[in-house]
């Protein structure tokens, strides 16, 4: 086989394979079609075995970590940015594979083999769009647009071939025995150049556009549906700590997390946007008295319930950025399943997601904590539609990958079934680990007191619903220290602690370390975040100069 007809190949469906995902990007933005890089990628992640894909996790967050880039913030732009990529390989494999194909069996590409190329090439991607996306406008409509494009792909494929297959033939030996290989490089080249010209142009359009149009729909989906009686969602502020003596040192990390920067992570590559006139509650399964619940229904049948919550991801290192918090309103688990009249042998909620996602939650744990809610407020406000909306459930104690959100049903079993990463080699249980972390050595903000200079250093401890008793900070292999903590916002959020630490000079080693509520040390052995939460003692070192 011709190796050098195989990297053309690969280079033509590399130039126009672009283009192509452009144009599917503008359309998603544009009419609400599926994005078929991100279909293609979610469904790959969906079948893959587990632990491959929990090992692409922890490659693509320690890379974040070693590029010293904010997971929370580039964590899913990543993964984006993968699933455009394999799309693009896709391309790139298929246009070698055709050329190389042609070139072996002697064949001119014909329009009927373009077709087909596009029919091998898209069919397969179009199918899965079909079983993964649910929000395009109209499926047929999507599949007909989506492989009218894979068949354009394919004809724009074979008509490349022929065209740079006339060029060779154009200066293969005559009659004289004369080539003319300047000449054919040379049309070679400007024909691959201006194709690379206009597939760029109609990549770059599309994909600018596209993105124009993307920011306007973020924008939109920070905001939910404002349905229901407004009066059900309290303002969080002022928040009750308020007056505490006990101030953050500077550079420590807000203790009320802005929505806009509360971390995300969600199965999908990009948010559900579920309508709430069309969106029901169903409880179903083992109960007496099935339940349709509308939204107006929770918000106005139930007693609101509101809480300041700390939320945290199983997956975040130390330190780690995927963790927020903010004010949740909702209402009681208990009081919902009691109208639904739960069976006897009823041992469990099994949860779905629009997003595919399912959870498993045992209900002797429901009736122990009447904290448990399904949310559907942050902030004073209703829950984002990027972060749930309709409809999320908090559970105490637990990390978010036991807390679905998108909610679409709750089905009451008796036998327990695996949740969606528990099935993936992540903890059954997810119970939070007690974590502390230094957030800032305020270096900028020294202060004297009493003849003596001090830097405050500050940080969060966190142990989920178990709350905090003690922080202890060591410089330089010394003796620990008691910090000074900050009453938190409610029993379910981080503390934030400070050290006001005698100045010196010099490079020094920063450690902290905390205890829960109960007098516990927190686990103090570095352990990988699978598959139950990281831990280790936070340390970091700082290079102090006296200014």
């Amino acid at each position: 086989m011709n190796s050098k007809k195989i990297a053309t190949g690969g280079l033509i469906g590399g130039l126009i394979t672009p283009p192509l995902i452009a144009i599917t990007f503008l359309a998603e933005r544009l009419a609400g079609f599926s994005f078929l890089p991100f279909d293609v990628f979610s469904w790959m992640t969906r079948i893959l075995p587990g632990p491959l894909v929990t090992f692409g996790i922890d490659l693509m967050i320690d890379s974040l970590r070693l590029l010293n880039i904010n997971v929370a913030d580039t964590a899913k732009t990543g993964e984006q940015a993968m699933a455009v990529l394999q799309f693009l390989a896709i391309g790139v494999l298929a246009g070698a594979i055709y050329f190389g194909f042609l070139h072996i069996q002697q064949r001119k590409a014909t329009i009927t083999t373009g077709l087909l190329l596009g029919l091998i090439f898209g069919l397969p991607a179009v199918l899965i769009s079909q079983i993964v996306d649910d929000t395009a406008l109209s499926p047929a409509v999507n599949g007909i647009w989506q492989a009218a494009l894979f068949l354009l792909w394919g004809v724009s494929m074979s008509l490349i071939y022929n065209q740079l297959q006339r060029y060779q033939e154009e200066t293969e030996p005559q009659e004289t025995g004369l080539k003319q290989p300047f000449v054919e490089k040379l049309d070679r080249r400007q024909f691959l150049i201006t194709l690379g010209a206009s597939a760029a142009t109609i990549t770059v359009i599309g994909a600018g556009l596209g993105t124009l149009l993307n920011r306007d729909k973020a924008d939109g989906q920070r905001t939910a549906d404002g349905d229901g009686d407004t009066s059900i969602f309290p303002d969080p502020r002022p928040l009750p700590n308020a007056d505490d003596p006990v101030k953050p040192a500077a550079g420590t990390r807000l203790e009320y997390t802005p929505v806009a920067d509360h971390y995300q992570v969600f199965i999908g590559l990009q948010p559900e946007n579920i309508d709430a006139s069309a969106w029901t509650l169903p409880i179903t399964g083992l109960v007496d008295n099935p339940l349709e619940l509308t939204l107006e229904d929770i918000q106005t049948n139930y007693e609101p319930m509101s809480r300041y919550i700390t939320l945290s991801c199983i997956s975040g290192r130390i330190p780690t950025t995927l963790i927020s918090t903010t004010y949740w309103t909702g209402a009681s688990v208990q009081d919902i399943l009691e109208d639904a009249g739960v069976q006897e042998e009823a041992a469990y909620l099994y949860i779905r997601s629009e997003d595919g996602f399912y959870e498993t939650v045992p209900l002797d744990l429901i009736y122990a904590d009447p904290r448990i809610m399904f949310c559907y407020g942050w902030d004073g406000k209703p829950l984002p539609k990027d972060h749930g909306f309709p409809l999320r459930i908090w559970i105490p104690d637990r990390f978010g990958m036991k807390q679905p959100k998108w909610i679409t049903s709750v089905e009451l079993i008796g036998e327990y079934k695996e949740g969606y990463w528990v099935e993936r080699d992540w903890d059954r249980i997810a119970r939070i680990k007690t974590r502390s972390v230094i957030d800032s050595v305020a270096v900028e903000d020294t202060f004297e007191d009493d003849g003596q200079r001090f830097v405050p250093i500050g940080g969060i401890s966190f142990a989920g619903d178990r709350g905090i008793s003690n922080v202890e900070l060591r410089v330089d292999d010394g003796p620990w220290q008691k910090a000074q903590l900050r009453s938190p916002l409610s029993d379910a959020t981080w503390v934030i602690w400070r050290y006001d630490w005698p100045f010196q000079a010099g490079k020094h080693t920063f450690q902290v370390r905390c205890y829960d509520g109960k007098g516990e040390l927190q686990v103090t052995e570095n352990s990988p975040a699978r598959p139950d939460g990281a831990t280790s003692i936070h340390t970091i070192e700082e290079n102090i100069q006296d200014t």
